[in-house]
C-alpha cells in the first residue's frame, strides 16, 4: 500500500480509534507475509494440480502444490536449461486426515436447544435457531467452520443483520416482561423463518482477517479489518510513458520491466468495524461509514486448539508440513529407483551388431572374439531402509496429527475383533481425545454466534429478548457408530436412573 495516508484517511482511522501508521503497517505484513503463509496451507491441504509449461514436452503436464516442498534435485530447476525433473510421486496424506478430523467433529447433526426460563419462550428461541443454522447449510456449514479452524488454526465468523427484504410484513411481537405468560404470544412458522433470512453468518477468510487488538489484554479486540483486493481497470503500457509519475506502485513496477502492455491497477479494500462504528476503505478514499448500532463488534472468534497469549490457534495442518515434505521425497526417490533398476540391462562386449539385435529368448550371438562377453546389470532390488523409514514417517504423522488410518476406514491385515464400541474407542483415543477438546472450543463458538443472532433482533426491534434468553445447549452426537439396540438400552439406563425423559431423547435425536 502506500505509505502517504491521505487526510481523510488518517482521520477516518483516528475515528475509530486506530493509529494510522501502523495499521497500514500492520496492512503491508498481512498482504505480503501472512497471506501466502496462510494460503500454502490451503494448498498443501488440497494439493490442487495445475497444468505446466506446455514448451516443456519431456516433463510432467501438471504440478501439484506439494511439490513446492521438493528439493530441486527431483523437481527440477525452471530456471535453468539443463534441469531434469525425476519422477514425482505425491501422497497426500495430510488432506483426508483433516477430512477424518471434520467428519469426526462434525459429520452428525448437532442438536441445539435454548435454555430460556420460559417453556414457551425456549420453544420459540430453539426453532429461530435451528432456522438460522437451516439458512446457512445446517451440518454443512458447521463442517466448513471445523475446516478452515482445522487448516489455518481459527475461524472468524462476524454475525450481521441484513434489511428487511419485505418491509410490508409486520414484525414479530416483543417480548413484554410485565405480562405474567409471554409463552401465550407466538410467531408464526413464515414469521420465524422471515427473522432467520435476516441473520447472516460470514466466515471471514484468515489470509484476508486483521484484529487490531487491545495493548493491555490480548484477549480484547478494540477493531476488526478484513483487507482483500477488487479488481482495479486495466491500463495499456501507453500510459506510462511519463515514468509512473503519480501512478501506483503495481502500475511502476510493470511499467519499468516491460512484463506486460494491459496492467490491472488493483484496489486495496478495508473494511473496518469498531464497537461504535463501522468504515470501509479503499485505497486513499474513504468509500461507506456508519454508527454499529449493536454497541460491540459482532465477531465470533474459534481457536482451533487454544494456544494461551495468541490470537491465532493451533493448526492441525502446519506441524505435518515438514513429515509430508520428507514423505514425498523419499517416495519420489523409490520412484526414481524403481525406474532405473525395474528393467534389466545388458553390456555387451565384442559381438559386432549387438545394439540392432534385440534381446529375447532364443537369440543367439557368435563373435570371433575370445574376449566377447555379456553382462547382465539392473534389475529391482530390496532396500529394506527405505521401506522402514516410510513406514517410521507415516507412523510420525499419525502421532503428530492424532489420526490413524483405522479412522478412516484403511484397515491393513488382521487386527482382531473389533466387536463394540469400547475396542473402537481404545484404539482412537488420540483422535477422540482431540475431538473432545474442539467441541468445547466450537461449542463456545455456535453458542456466542446464537447469542449476537439474537443480540441482532433484539436491537432491530423485531424479535425482543431479554440476556437470560440466549443462552443455548448443544448436544452432541457420539462421534463412534453404535448399534441402535444399544443406544436405547443405554437410554432405558438413564431414564431408570432419574434423568428427564426429555434430555434422553434429546440425545437420541428426537
Amino acid at each position: 500500500m502506500n505509505h502517504l495516508i491521505s487526510p481523510a484517511i488518517e482521520q477516518q482511522l483516528r475515528t475509530l480509534g486506530i493509529a494510522s501508521q501502523a495499521f497500514h503497517l500492520r496492512v503491508d505484513a498481512l498482504l505480503a507475509v501472512e497471506a501466502p503463509r496462510l494460503g500454502r496451507l490451503w494448498s498443501y491441504y488440497r494439493n490442487p494440480a495445475r497444468p505446466s509449461d506446455a514448451s516443456d514436452a519431456t516433463s510432467s503436464p501438471y504440478r501439484q502444490a506439494q511439490e513446492w516442498g521438493l528439493p530441486r534435485r527431483i523437481k527440477g530447476d525452471p530456471g535453468a536449461a539443463d534441469s531434469v525433473r525425476r519422477e514425482v510421486v505425491i501422497e497426500n496424506d495430510i488432506g483426508w486426515r483433516i477430512d477424518t478430523m471434520v467428519d469426526f467433529l462434525f459429520g452428525k447433526e448437532l442438536m441445539i436447544s435454548s435454555t430460556a426460563p420460559d417453556e414457551g419462550r425456549r420453544r420459540v428461541v430453539t426453532q429461530l435457531l435451528r432456522a438460522i443454522f437451516t439458512n446457512h447449510g445446517g451440518p454443512a456449514f458447521l463442517q466448513q467452520l471445523a475446516l478452515v479452524g482445522a487448516v489455518y488454526g481459527y475461524v472468524d465468523v462476524l454475525v450481521k443483520l441484513l434489511p428487511n427484504p419485505d418491509p410490508c410484513q409486520s414484525p414479530a411481537p416483543p417480548l413484554d416482561h410485565n405480562e405474567p405468560s409471554p409463552s401465550a404470544i407466538e410467531p408464526s412458522p413464515e414469521a420465524i423463518a422471515r427473522l432467520a433470512r435476516r441473520v447472516r453468518f460470514e466466515v471471514v477468510e484468515p489470509a484476508r482477517a486483521l484484529p487490531v487488538l487491545s495493548p493491555a489484554d490480548f484477549s480484547v479486540v478494540d477493531a476488526y479489518a478484513q483487507v482483500y483486493r477488487l479488481p482495479g481497470r486495466h491500463q495499456s503500457s501507453a500510459e506510462s510513458e511519463d515514468g509512473g509519475r503519480g501512478q501506483s506502485w503495481v502500475r511502476r513496477l510493470f511499467g519499468a520491466r516491460g512484463l506486460t502492455r494491459h496492467v490491472r491497477d488493483d484496489v486495496i479494500a478495508i473494511d473496518v468495524i469498531t464497537s461504535t462504528r463501522w468504515s470501509t476503505l479503499l485505497d486513499n478514499r474513504v468509500a461507506a461509514s456508519g454508527v454499529n448500532s449493536l454497541g460491540r463488534i459482532p465477531l465470533v472468534h474459534i481457536q482451533n486448539v487454544a494456544v494461551p497469549f495468541a490470537y491465532s490457534g493451533a493448526s492441525d495442518v502446519e506441524p505435518l508440513l515438514p513429515l509430508q515434505d520428507e514423505l514425498n521425497t523419499r517416495l519420489s526417490d523409490r520412484a526414481h529407483r524403481i525406474a532405473l533398476q525395474s528393467f534389466r540391462m545388458y553390456l555387451g562386449r565384442g559381438i559386432d551388431g549387438f545394439t540392432e539385435q534385440v534381446v529375447s529368448p532364443g537369440r543367439m550371438w557368435t563373435s570371433d572374439d575370445p574376449n566377447a562377453q555379456i553382462t547382465e546389470f539392473g534389475g529391482d532390488s530390496a532396500c529394506p531402509s527405505e521401506e522402514a523409514h516410510i513406514r517410521d514417517l507415516r507412523e510420525a504423522i499419525d502421532k503428530a496429527s492424532g489420526v490413524s488410518p483405522i479412522a478412516a476406514g484403511a484397515i491393513k491385515g488382521r487386527i482382531g475383533r473389533l466387536t463394540s464400541a469400547a475396542a473402537l474407542r481404545v484404539t482412537m483415543l488420540a483422535l477422540l481425545s482431540r475431538t473432545e477438546r474442539k467441541r468445547s472450543l466450537y461449542g463456545e463458538g455456535i453458542a456466542r454466534m446464537c447469542e449476537l443472532a439474537l443480540a441482532w433482533l433484539d436491537c432491530a426491534g423485531v424479535f425482543a429478548t431479554s440476556p437470560d434468553e440466549r443462552a443455548i445447549d448443544i448436544q452432541w452426537p457420539n462421534p463412534i457408530p453404535l448399534n441402535e439396540i444399544e443406544r436405547l438400552e443405554e437410554a432405558q439406563h438413564k431414564l431408570n436412573i432419574g434423568v428427564p425423559r426429555e434430555t434422553v431423547l434429546r440425545e437420541l435425536g428426537y
